[in-house]
Order: structure tokens, then C-alpha cells, then sequence
């Protein structure tokens, strides 16, 4: 029950958490679905019913035992969306080996951190990805690895080429796997993701079969997925949105998974909706308003669409309103959450009003609890702004081998600390108001970001905003607006500033615009504002007076 006066909520307890490994829920979903379509990856044209994927996934199973992979071993995957990916990721689950997710833009420096402080042994990898020639960069690396899968068909002769692995697999009894894995338990490491802080090295959020698959289910329960639905993943399978609520969600559900393209691309992702007569979209607000704004959108059928989910960043309002009208996504939902979180801790509601679909990042998940506290780590009263915190079955193991950074980041009574600042009303909504070093300062006024964001999103010519804060010497912090414009349309600097005023408090204006065609983002979609700050800083300086 929540506490009506504190900013305190426990999510419903009625769905129980499903006390298994990833491999006993496949098998289970494959025994329960056999000839429905499970995996569809239009870009390799290929289709795989439950039974099929199954049979693929042991057979890679097995081949990975006959390579010598044992529990707690460390795979890495370094590679775009593909249905290698989904393969490889059931199938190190079933022998308990920790898969480790490298982000397809890594390049030398960052790759060999990874590799490193995760202590991989294997990797599977692309042979390139948009340019970058991934032989290359790992010949130039000389890993200390014991064997390197690449998906190219005709690789460098020191890596094993993927299609080799079936034979491998065949050599191996099944018995080797079902012993294997019924070792295993759903507490174990499955999973190591690097979290991209804008400061430092990335750290390795270790999750286990219990964190993210409870958490693909959780997502997949509130969206009602079921064995008729179809869903569209353009997200990258490497980060959480892609792998847990998508990959993890669809088996929880029998639900299948459709791969548009190994990227993101706004005609291929409409196509792919289009043609397979999907019900779900899953994608960050970039996504959706590339989607909105394609010249080609309206030869695309998407009335086939009910649901999805909008997440990875903060959700304007006005391109909520537009995916519920426009592309027939009655059902959309917002999640809310980190890597640490497995990743979704608050999630809007099927029957939530529009409202608060586009004010709030919703309730407390089921079997979850968040608070929200001032500086001194006491829960703050309703409607007050302060740090959100979680706790529960999602909070990662910890950060691998690195247990200073997790002491900072969990605190004794196990609650995950966001660096999010938010506010909980009467309800148990949430909402963000955005990151604790987003806040801008200006002559002793706080301004939020997410705030003006939205304000900005009521601005007709405006398709998306980012606002950030830059040093000054005479109000500590000024306010910079980056804004890109719908196709069409445009604004200058005055107009802007014109429109502001009488709308918003003077302090909240925007002394500088940048008017840009895209943001500095991550290939997660998630704005980097820590590099808009640096161009911003660096431009602004060698301005004339």
C-alpha cells in the first residue's frame, strides 16, 4: 500500500516473478507455441518458427560446449541486429556463460577496455558495420582471446567463421547441453552491459537470468503481448530495450520478434510494420519522429498497430499525441528506467488516460518499490523534487569486478540510486524532471530542461528540442536550445525568443538557439548532452564579442 503523504510506492504484487533460467522459459515457450513464427530478420530474409529457432539455438548450444565454454565464462557480441544475435544470446543463457554486449560504434580504444575488464575469452562478431571494418580493428588489437566468431561467411583466417559452428554443434551429444543446463539457477550472471557515463570508463551493469527476465515479462505483461501479436524491434538488440523488453519480453509471451534492419531506418522500420501486419512498435522519441515525418509514411498500412513502447529518453508530449493519432498506437506505453534496473522500473498503464500517457513515466512496476529523496536521504513528501531510487528483483548483481562503483551506486538497504530527479503525485505517478547535472542554474533559479522541452514541442514549427546549460560568468549558467524543425518550416533566433515571452518566465528564455538537422546521440538514440555542451561552449567562445 503507498504512503499517501510520502513519495514511496510498492508496484502491484498479484503477478508472480517466474522462478526459472532464460533457457527453461524458451523451452517452455517453444513446447507451448512449436509452429508459431517466432523470429522474423528481413534484412538476412530469413524466418524461424519456435520449433526451428529452437533447434538452431541447441545446435549453437552445443557448438559453443565443444569450444570449451563453461558456466561463467565470458561471450562477447560485438554486432548489429541480427538473428545471430538472438541466437547467440539463448543460447549462452542455456549453458550459464555471462554474454557480454559491445556496442556496435565501439571502436579500438573502447572495444579493448571491454574486452579487458570483462575478462572475455570469446567473442562473436560482425565483419563490419556501417564503414567500420571489425577484422580490421581486432587484427590491429591482437585480443587475448581464445577463439573469435565472425558472421562474415569468408573472415580473415584467424577467426572462425560462424557457419562452421553447426558441424561443431553436431559433434556434441545433446545430452552435454540438458546437463548443462539444468546446472544452472536464475540467480546466476547472464550478462554484463557497459552503461555510457559521460565521464570515466563505462562500467559492466552485471544482471542475472532472474533481473531481465522477470523484467521482459513484466514489460510484455503490462502490454498485453500474447501469442498473436507481432512485434517490431528497431532498437539495438545490445542495450536493454532490444534484448530484455524486446527478445525477452517476446519469449515470455510467445510473441514474435521481427528485425527490420541491422540499424535504424524510418522506411525499412514502416515497411516492416506494413508488411507483417505488426501490432507492437517498440522505439526512443528520435525513432518515432523520424517515423512521423517520412515523406513516404502514408504509403505504409499501419492500422495493424495497437501498442509498443516509447523509452530510451524523455518522451515530448506533443510526439506522444502524434503516435497515438497517426500511427494507430492507441495502447502506446512509456517505460522508464536504467541498465542497472534491468532496465524498466515505472511504466505507464493500457488504461492510463492520455494525460498522464504523456505527463508521467507512470506507476511503480509489479513486485518493484521507488522512492524519491531530498540530499539528505529522506523520502520527500509528494510533489516534491528529489532523487529516485529503486528497489527490487531488477537491481543488477553489481557492477563486474568493480565493487567501489557499486557500493556508490546501491546502498545498504539495496536501494539502486537513478541520478534522476523526480516527483511522485497522490497516484504514484512519476514524473522525471531530468538528470541531477542537467539542471541548469541560472542566477540562482532552477530550470529544468525537461520543462522547457516540452514548452518548446508546443512551438508549431519545432519537431525536437534539447535544452542544456553552459557556463556564465554573470548568472553561473546560461540556457542553450538546440532545435531541429519540422520538414518545411523554420524559426529564427528573435521569433523564438519573441514567442517566449508572456508564455514562460523570463529566466527560463534561451539566450542562445543552435538550429541543427540532428543531435550528437548514442546508437541507442539517447542525446548526448555532455557533447552538445562541448560544441556549445566551444562555438559560443570563438563567436565574436
Amino acid at each position: 500500500m503507498d504512503q499517501p503523504n510520502q513519495s514511496y510506492s510498492r508496484g502491484a504484487q498479484d503477478k508472480t516473478l517466474l522462478a526459472m533460467t532464460i533457457g527453461q522459459a524458451f523451452d517452455h515457450t517453444v513446447a507451448q507455441h512449436a509452429d508459431g513464427e517466432a523470429l522474423v530478420v528481413r534484412h538476412q530474409q530469413c524466418r524461424y518458427t519456435w520449433r526451428q529457432l529452437a533447434a538452431t539455438v541447441d545446435l549453437h548450444a552445443r557448438a559453443f560446449l565443444a569450444l570449451g565454454m563453461q558456466t561463467g565464462d565470458r561471450l562477447g557480441i560485438w554486432a548489429p541486429n541480427c538473428a545471430e544475435w538472438c541466437i547467440s544470446q539463448i543460447a549462452s543463457a542455456k549453458l550459464g556463460v555471462i554474454l557480454v554486449n559491445i556496442n556496435p560504434a565501439y571502436r579500438t580504444s573502447e572495444l579493448d577496455y571491454v574486452l579487458k575488464q570483462s575478462g572475455c575469452q570469446w567473442l562473436v562478431c560482425a565483419g563490419s558495420f556501417k564503414g567500420s571494418d571489425y577484422h580490421a580493428i581486432l587484427q590491429e588489437l591482437s585480443p587475448d582471446l581464445r577463439s573469435m566468431i565472425s558472421l562474415d561467411p569468408s573472415p580473415p583466417a584467424e577467426f572462425l567463421p560462424w557457419s562452421q559452428l553447426a558441424a561443431l554443434g553436431s559433434g556434441v551429444p545433446p545430452e552435454q547441453l540438458h546437463t548443462r543446463q539444468a546446472s544452472l539457477h536464475f540467480d546466476q550472471a547472464v550478462n554484463i552491459q557497459y552503461t555510457s557515463g559521460t565521464t570515466g570508463f563505462p562500467k559492466g551493469a552485471t544482471l542475472s537470468h532472474h533481473n531481465i527476465l522477470n523484467n521482459g515479462y513484466m514489460v510484455g505483461e503490462s502490454l498485453g503481448l500474447t501469442a498473436q501479436d507481432r512485434l517490431v524491434i528497431p532498437v539495438p538488440l545490445y542495450h536493454c530495450f532490444g534484448m530484455v523488453m524486446g527478445n525477452l519480453g517476446c519469449i515470455t509471451h510467445g510473441t514474435t520478434m521481427i528485425y527490420p534492419n541491422d540499424g535504424f531506418d524510418p522506411l525499412l522500420t514502416l515497411t516492416a510494420v506494413a508488411e507483417e501486419r505488426a501490432t507492437g512498435l517498440y522505439g526512443v522519441p528520435t525513432m518515432f519522429i523520424a517515423l512521423l515525418d517520412h515523406p513516404r509514411r502514408g504509403e505504409c498500412d499501419l492500422s495493424t498497430l495497437r501498442t509498443g513502447i516509447m523509452a530510451g529518453a524523455t518522451c515530448p508530449i506533443e510526439v506522444m499525441r502524434r503516435v497515438i493519432s497517426e500511427l494507430h498506437m492507441g495502447e502506446v506505453q512509456i517505460a522508464y528506467g536504467m541498465t542497472e534496473t534491468s532496465p524498466v522500473s515505472l511504466q505507464t498503464g493500457a488504461n492510463d488516460d492520455l494525460e498522464r500517457r504523456v505527463t508521467t513515466v507512470g506507476r511503480t512496476q509489479p513486485q518493484l518499490e521507488n522512492k524519491i529523496i531530498d540530499t539528505d536521504g529522506n523520502t520527500v513528501a509528494r510533489g516534491e523534487i528529489g532523487e529516485l531510487c529503486t528497489r527490487g528483483y531488477s537491481v543488477m548483481l553489481g557492477y563486474w569486478n568493480n565493487p567501489e562503483g557499486t557500493r556508490d551506486a546501491i546502498d545498504d538497504a539495496g536501494w539502486m540510486h537513478t541520478g534522476d530527479l523526480a516527483t511522485m503525485d497522490e497516484h504514484g505517478y512519476v514524473c522525471i524532471a531530468g538528470r541531477n547535472k542537467d539542471m541548469i542554474i541560472r542566477g540562482g533559479e532552477n530550470v529544468y530542461p525537461r520543462e522547457l522541452e516540452e514548452f518548446f514541442f508546443t512551438h508549431p514549427a519545432v519537431a525536437d528540442v534539447q535544452i542544456i546549460g553552459i557556463p556564465d560568468a554573470r548568472y553561473g549558467e546560461e540556457i542553450v536550445a538546440w532545435v531541429k524543425f519540422h520538414p518545411g518550416h523554420v524559426a529564427n533566433e528573435l521569433e523564438l525568443q519573441t514567442w517566449c515571452k508572456g508564455r514562460i518566465a523570463h529566466f527560463k528564455t534561451p539566450k542562445h538557439f543552435k538550429f541543427v538537422d540532428e543531435f550528437p546521440m548514442t546508437v541507442t538514440g539517447k542525446i548526448q548532452k555532455f557533447r552538445m555542451r562541448e560544441i556549445s561552449i566551444e562555438e559560443l567562445r570563438t563567436q565574436p564579442n
